[in-house]
C-alpha cells in the first residue's frame, strides 16, 4: 500500500473493520489506559461506516462511508497503535495528514451515496466489538474487489490539495 499515490484506484480484497465517532471514542480511551483492546489494530484497516439494518438474505445492509472528518481527533492515536489505512468520504485535518504520513499509513476514500452497490463486496460481517453501540458496533468484514481511491498517501500526497 504504501507504493500507492493518491488518485490511484484500487479493488481491495481482505478484512476491514468498520468503525465510526463512538468506537473510536472507545477505542483511543482504551489506549490511552493501556487496555487490550476489542481488536488488533496493528496493520488494520478501517472503514468510516455503520451499516444498515440486514436485509433477509443479504450478508449485510447498505454500507457507504461516513464524514471522515469526525474521527480526526482520534486517528493519530490509532496510527501510532499500528492502524494501517482508513476509509472514509471527504477532507482530513492537517494533524491527520501530518500523522498518515508519519505512521506511513494511506486513507482511502470510498464512493459516497453507493452503500447499497458497496454491500456487493462484503463476502461476510459479523460484530466484531461494542455490540452494545447497534448500528456504530464495530464489525469485521470480509471483502472483495472493494472499490476505493487513494485520498492520502504514505508520503503525505492528498488528492484534496492543502487545506
Amino acid at each position: 500500500m504504501r507504493k500507492l499515490k493518491a488518485g490511484d484506484e484500487i479493488a481491495f480484497s481482505g478484512v476491514i473493520y468498520t468503525a465510526r465517532d463512538q468506537a473510536h471514542k472507545r477505542l483511543a480511551e482504551g489506549i490511552k489506559k493501556r487496555q487490550q483492546l476489542p481488536i488488533d489494530l496493528k496493520g488494520a484497516v478501517i472503514y468510516y461506516c455503520g451499516p444498515a439494518k440486514t436485509p433477509k438474505g443479504k450478508v449485510i445492509g447498505s454500507c457507504g462511508p461516513t464524514t471522515s472528518a469526525r474521527m480526526d481527533e482520534f486517528t493519530p492515536i490509532l496510527l501510532k497503535e499500528g492502524l494501517v489505512a482508513m476509509i472514509g468520504k471527504g477532507r482530513r485535518s492537517e494533524e491527520v495528514t501530518r500523522a498518515i504520513k508519519k505512521f506511513k499509513g494511506i486513507y482511502f476514500l470510498a464512493y459516497a451515496g453507493c452503500g447499497a452497490l458497496l454491500s456487493k463486496y462484503v463476502k461476510k460481517a459479523k460484530v466484531a466489538a461494542y455490540k452494545d453501540l447497534g448500528p456504530e458496533a464495530i464489525m469485521r468484514l470480509e471483502v472483495r474487489n472493494f472499490p476505493l481511491i487513494v485520498g492520502i498517501d504514505a508520503k503525505g500526497g492528498n488528492l484534496y490539495g492543502k487545506k
